[in-house]
């Protein structure tokens, strides 16, 4: 293979990517980094339009178009939309991350209900919505690829947080991916997962400020690599995923945590 077919395996250009939960966090910098491919991107939000309108101009800082969307993925009627609207402004859709997810942690036994079932909705439920409503779109056009955010959580019962709701959220993701991934493989789509590990974001910035002695002596010793990971440290696996890199892979819940899950 010679180096300009090498470096095209990874070119997103002429491609539409629609990244929910892509104000802030793995979210932004997932969009940016398709965009940076090449790819043009709608930004789905929930709540915050100011930070999802400027993901926006960061992206057509690079030369990408790119759009904002709220939306709020657990909800049938709004995950439609979204999908539709995100169609209509882009004439298509050919990558889809799901990374909107939420975290409440609680102990099990003292877990209220509205809180499992609202992690449900948004992290399992807003998955399959989505991802059914742009499935729709790519199954007409031939193809597409589809990349879930889980977690090492949907993997095993990390410690100490306690927070069964999310870690059974995660672990569905995990499944319902190998079930897409099957199921549309006829349909030329490609369906894989991501699980990270401790990633650094706004959200864990706050832990690190209340309980350093986590981070410190959980989070960062757990992995082999003895430190929680950036939100750039999962880029490169999305782009693989969504690019002509991964055309033999699905299924797939390729794990990114720094080992943490190896011990």
């Amino acid at each position: 293979m010679t180096d300009r077919a090498a470096a095209g395996l990874f070119d997103l250009t002429g491609k539409v990517a629609l990244v929910t939960g892509a104000s802030r966090g793995i979210g932004r910098e997932l969009a940016l980094g398709l965009a940076g491919q090449g790819a043009d991107v709608v930004v789905n939000y929930a709540s915050a339009a100011d930070r999802a309108q400027a993901v926006v101009a960061e992206i057509e800082a690079l030369g990408r178009r790119a759009v904002a969307i709220r939306a709020d993925v657990s909800q049938p009627e709004d995950a439609q939309r979204l999908a539709d609207e995100a169609k209509a402004a882009m004439g298509r859709i050919d990558i889809l991350v799901n990374n909107a997810g939420i975290v409440l942690p609680a102990n099990a036994e003292d877990q209220d209900f509205a809180d499992w079932r609202r992690t449900m909705a948004v992290n399992l439920d807003g998955v399959f919505l989505v991802t059914q409503a742009v499935g729709r779109h790519m199954i007409a056009a031939g193809g597409g690829s589809v990349i879930s955010i889980g977690s090492m959580s949907g993997r095993i019962v990390n410690w100490p947080f306690r927070h069964a709701a999310y870690n059974v959220s995660k672990a569905g993701v995990h499944m319902l991916t190998k079930a897409l991934a099957t199921e549309w493989a006829e349909h030329g789509i490609r369906v894989n997962a991501i699980a990270p590990g401790y990633i650094r974001t706004e959200l864990t910035d706050a832990v690190l400020k209340e309980h350093p002695d986590v981070v410190r002596d959980h989070w960062a010793k757990g992995a082999v690599q003895n430190r929680i990971g950036e939100t750039r440290e999962l880029v490169s696996a999305c782009v693989y995923l969504a690019a002509d890199s991964a055309s033999f892979t699905t299924g797939e819940i390729i794990t990114v945590d720094g080992g943490l899950t190896l011990r």
